[in-house]
């Protein structure tokens, strides 16, 4: 899996960190970061469906796409 590094403002990071960990919805950053960057693909997908502009590769006809649950 290809690594990116990214600037992020204090304080949104502070806010991804408050949803990682023992008590939090994901186990590490690298996952949040990851679970983020697919949903907001599967929204813009959605808004591109809408004004027909979707390519090849993008929604499948059942309404899911190839970066669904694919963390290799």
């Amino acid at each position: 899996m290809p690594k990116i590094s990214v600037e992020i403002p204090a304080e949104l990071l502070a806010d991804l960190d408050d949803h990682v960990g023992d008590d939090g919805k994901f186990v590490n950053r690298s996952d949040a970061v990851r679970a983020s960057i697919r949903k907001t693909l599967d929204v813009l997908d959605e808004i591109d469906a809408r004004h027909d502009r979707l390519e090849d590769g993008g929604e499948a006809s059942d309404g899911t796409t190839d970066r669904e649950g694919t963390d290799e």
